[in-house]
C-alpha cells in the first residue's frame, strides 16, 4: 500500500521482518459490537491474550484517512469511547468499514473500524496471514428476498493460506446456508475439539463439521499443508465459547423472531442489522450475551496466537 495511505505499527513491523507469529484483529468489536467500556476492556485483553501466546497483536483500523496495521493503547481508547453517545464522540460516528468502504474512509479522511473482511485484507496485504475475531458475517435470514449476504465470505475466499480462528457465525444469521455458501467457495471449515459447527455464544449449531483439529500445533500443521498444497480460499477454525458462559441454543432462538421482527418496524438495514440485533438480544438475555461475547473473543485471540507462534515456529 502507499506510504502515505497506510502505516505499520514498528513492533509488528519488526515481528514480520523477524519471522515471528502476528495476529490481525479486527476493530469494530471495539468501536460498534460492545458497549462502553466493555469494548476497550475486550480490546485490551485480546491484546494480551496474543502477547501471552508468544506473538504480536495487530488491531486494524483507519485513522483519519490512514490505514493502521496496529494500534497502540492510546488510539485503542480514544476508538472505544467512540462507542459511547455523548460528547465523548463529538457527534461523530464512526464509519463501519468493509472492503468495500476502505476507499472511501482513506480518501475523507474518515476514521473507520474494519470489519472481518476489510481486517482480512488489509493485513494479508503486508503479509499476515492470521486473524482473530468473534464470529463470522454470513447469509441473513431471508437472504432470499434481501440477498444480505456478508462481504466476509468473498473475502475469506480470496485470502488464500489465512487462517481466521472465530466461533463459528453469529446466531442471528442463517447457519445452515452460511455452511453451504462457505462450502461453495470452497473455503475450509475446522473445528477445534469440537465436531459441530459453533454458532458464537452458542457452544454448538447442532450442525457436524469434517474436519477437526485439538491443539495448536496440529491447526499449524493443517494450514502449513494448506499453503504448501497452493490450495485457494482461508481455513476457519472454529472454537466454541467457553462453556461456563454459553447462552442455550433453545433461549437465543427463542429470543430471534422478536428482535428480528423489530429490525423490520424500524427498517434497519445493512451492515446496521447486526448490531442492531446483537443489542436485542443483550436485553432479552440480561446480559449474558455480552458476557459470551467478550470471553470468545479473548478466547479466539488466545488461540491465533498460539497457532501464529507454532506458524513461526515451523
Amino acid at each position: 500500500m502507499p506510504p502515505h495511505t497506510s502505516t505499520v505499527r514498528p513492533e509488528v513491523a519488526a515481528a514480520l521482518a523477524g519471522g515471528c507469529g502476528v495476529v490481525a484483529l479486527e476493530s469494530t468489536l471495539i468501536a460498534q459490537g460492545l458497549p462502553w467500556p466493555e469494548n476497550l476492556a475486550t480490546a485490551r485483553a485480546a491484546e494480551s491474550a496474543v502477547r501471552a501466546a508468544g506473538a504480536v497483536p495487530a488491531t486494524v483500523a483507519v485513522l483519519g484517512g490512514v490505514v493502521r496495521i496496529g494500534l497502540d493503547d492510546r488510539e485503542i481508547e480514544a476508538l472505544a469511547r467512540t462507542a459511547i453517545d455523548t460528547v465523548a464522540s463529538a457527534g461523530v460516528r464512526v464509519l463501519k468499514a468493509s472492503r468495500r468502504d476502505l476507499g472511501y474512509a482513506v480518501a475523507r479522511g474518515r476514521n473507520a473500524a474494519t470489519t472481518v473482511a476489510a481486517t482480512l485484507w488489509l493485513a494479508r496485504r503486508v503479509r499476515i496471514g492470521v486473524m482473530a475475531t468473534g464470529g463470522l458475517g454470513g447469509v441473513h435470514r431471508g437472504a432470499g428476498l434481501t440477498f444480505d449476504i456478508s462481504a466476509d465470505l468473498d473475502e475469506l475466499a480470496h485470502a488464500d493460506g489465512a487462517l481466521v480462528v472465530c466461533s463459528g457465525v453469529k446466531s442471528i444469521l442463517d447457519i445452515p446456508a452460511t455452511l453451504e455458501a462457505l462450502e461453495t467457495r470452497g473455503v475450509a471449515v475446522v473445528g477445534y475439539r469440537t465436531d459441530e459447527f459453533p454458532a458464537f455464544t452458542t457452544r454448538s449449531s447442532g450442525l457436524a463439521l469434517t474436519a477437526r483439529v485439538d491443539t495448536p500445533a496440529e491447526a499449524a500443521a493443517l494450514v502449513d499443508a494448506h499453503r504448501q498444497l497452493g490450495l485457494p480460499g482461508a481455513i476457519v477454525l472454529a472454537q466454541p465459547v467457553p462453556g461456563d458462559v454459553a447462552i442455550a441454543a433453545d433461549e437465543m432462538e427463542a429470543a430471534l423472531p422478536e428482535a428480528l421482527a423489530e429490525a423490520a418496524r424500524r427498517g434497519v438495514a445493512g451492515k446496521d442489522v447486526t448490531p442492531f440485533l446483537l443489542s436485542l438480544i443483550l436485553d432479552a438475555t440480561h446480559g449474558r450475551s455480552l458476557a459470551a461475547n467478550t470471553a470468545l473473543i479473548v478466547n479466539n485471540a488466545a488461540l491465533a496466537g498460539q497457532v501464529a507462534t507454532a506458524l513461526a515456529g515451523r
